[in-house]
């Protein structure tokens, strides 16, 4: 029984993220490989306990003893139609306030960032709070300028939502679409080749910008999107439009997003406008 290729067929037809789905299979052919020549059909909660125990005491972070007890769950009750159950109190992720920058400290990590390119990229991250997947993937019929807003397509947990588009940002946004000839191109931002650029390269440029302004914080992209959260807070809006632009779950419910239509967006500004003086968004938004 090959449970490896029926758990990727299964996570497809579910819809599972490819990296989920990589994540879950590696965790499985780690434990199938620490089970030696023991059938998984064989395999018992107590395998799984003295598993988790033997990762537990490898020194294996909360997060990574959680992945890998949801690999197993879904390996054994989806696949094997096995009752699972495996209580494991040590696998609580310790609650760790997230990285964020303060507007001065925005300001700085952008003004160390000389490509124009990589500077937009950058910008248009906090600015909208987008995770670094999503801007990569960002196309330029995404973006509709006329009501300020822009679509992730198949976000976390394969979802749609809305974002902010800037209204300091969105002519250099269209200037740089003309200039670049990518009004009829798929990608907003292409790599080198024909596909997006990477999320590799998205970290080091936000990373080499971090050092070049000499923030003694770890910064990464996902530092813009907790600081865009904060800040939108600080600038008093209330936690439920928060959620919405983010495409959180709310607390009663997971994976689901709070969709927001475009009126009630329209009334919110990116705290990117806060930074500077905000321009006449009266202009021509055609490209």
């Amino acid at each position: 029984m090959d449970i490896i290729y029926l758990m990727k067929k299964e996570m497809l037809r579910r819809n599972y993220s490819l990296q989920t789905i990589k994540a879950y299979v590696f965790c499985m052919k780690k434990f199938l490989l620490w089970c030696g020549d023991k059938e998984p059909r064989r395999v018992t909660k107590y395998d799984i306990r003295n598993y988790l125990d033997w990762l537990c005491e490898n020194k294996k972070s909360a997060s990574t003893l959680n992945v890998h007890l949801q690999a197993l769950k879904f390996a054994l009750e989806q696949i094997l139609n096995k009752r699972f159950f495996v209580n494991l109190p040590f696998s609580k992720v310790p609650n760790k306030l997230p990285e964020v920058l303060s507007q001065d400290e925005i300001v700085n990590l952008f003004k160390n960032i000389a490509n124009p390119k990589h500077s937009l990229i950058v910008r248009l991250m906090y600015s909208a709070g987008l995770r670094v997947g999503e801007v990569v993937n960002l196309k330029v019929k995404d973006l509709e300028f006329g009501k300020r807003i822009g679509w992730v397509r198949k976000g976390k947990g394969n979802k749609d939502r809305p974002f902010l588009i800037s209204a300091v940002l969105k002519p250099e946004i269209i200037e740089f679409i003309r200039k670049h000839g990518l009004e009829h191109y798929s990608w907003l931002f292409p790599g080198r080749k024909i596909n997006h650029l990477t999320t590799r390269s998205v970290y080091e440029i936000v990373r080499q910008a971090g050092k070049r302004a000499g923030l003694n914080k770890n910064i990464h992209p996902h530092t813009l999107r907790h600081s865009f959260a904060t800040h939108l807070i600080e600038n008093g809006y209330d936690i439920t439009r928060v959620q919405a632009l983010l495409g959180h779950n709310s607390p009663e419910t997971t994976m689901v997003y709070v969709h927001m239509a475009s009126p009630e967006m329209i009334n919110v500004s990116s705290p990117y406008d806060s930074l500077y003086d905000s321009p006449d968004d009266s202009r021509d938004d055609s490209l």
